[in-house]
């Protein structure tokens, strides 16, 4: 298999992971993204848009629907009055936590046929493709010092 295919179909592979993470916890996979990218602190919408990669209308959908679950909440930029910044609520945070942490074993139980050799190898080129893309922090892994702490953020 040429690396084009591998990463093809590692995508699809981590996407179904989510899709199964998110029907556990009865959120849609967007809805886990959104969760986990506010752990470590809230967002302005322009932010979260880059993040996730999604358009001012769709985000604006998600973050509405993830608003009436409780789980997210809008409140007012201190450092400016007219934007508006998107946080965990205290449910929120709590899901968000619980969320990660199945995704996260889910995910490492993917490569588990491999040698731990084989794992550190995998995870040094991996690293290097995300580095050089520039792929935003969306899903940081604790037990790396280089990642961000990522503890949840409800108040």
């Amino acid at each position: 298999m040429g690396v084009v295919t591998a990463l093809v179909r590692s995508t699809f592979l981590v996407n179904a992971v989510y899709a199964e993470s998110s029907r556990a916890f009865g959120i849609t996979p967007q809805q886990g993204q959104l969760l986990c990218v506010l752990m470590p602190q809230p967002y302005g919408m322009s932010d979260l848009g880059e993040l996730l990669g999604l358009a001012k209308s769709s985000l604006t959908g998600l973050v509405d629907r993830t608003v009436q679950r409780g789980l997210v909440r809008r409140e007012g930029d201190p450092r400016d009055g007219r934007a508006v910044r998107v946080g965990l609520t205290e449910e929120g945070a709590r899901l968000a936590q619980e969320f990660y942490d199945a995704t996260r074993r889910r995910i490492a139980a993917l490569p588990e046929g491999l040698t731990g050799t084989e794992r550190e190898r995998l995870a040094a080129l991996l690293s290097r493709v995300v580095l050089d893309n520039k792929v935003p922090e969306v899903f940081t892994d604790p037990t790396d010092p280089t990642s961000p702490e990522v503890t949840p953020s409800g108040s």
